[in-house]
């Protein structure tokens, strides 16, 4: 996949967009789900594909990547 990293604020990204989280995951985020347990602060990106199920929680305002097409 070609394209550039950026970082955006967690409260910035879009469904549909790669993001790479603090933590080094990267994922697809295919749904993201705010407030996450209750709490407005944080939100969490889930990747619900055919060839995985993952779910990352992270804090509104964290700084993380995303990768833009091209």
């Amino acid at each position: 996949m070609t394209g550039q990293w950026v970082s955006r604020k967690a409260s910035e990204v879009q469904v549909g967009q790669r993001v790479r989280t603090p933590d080094g995951a990267e994922l697809i985020a295919t749904r993201i789900e705010h407030p996450f347990l209750g709490l407005d602060s944080m939100l969490a990106f889930i990747e619900s594909t055919d060839e995985r199920w993952f779910k990352r929680p992270v804090p509104l305002d964290a700084d993380v990547e995303v990768r833009l097409a091209g």
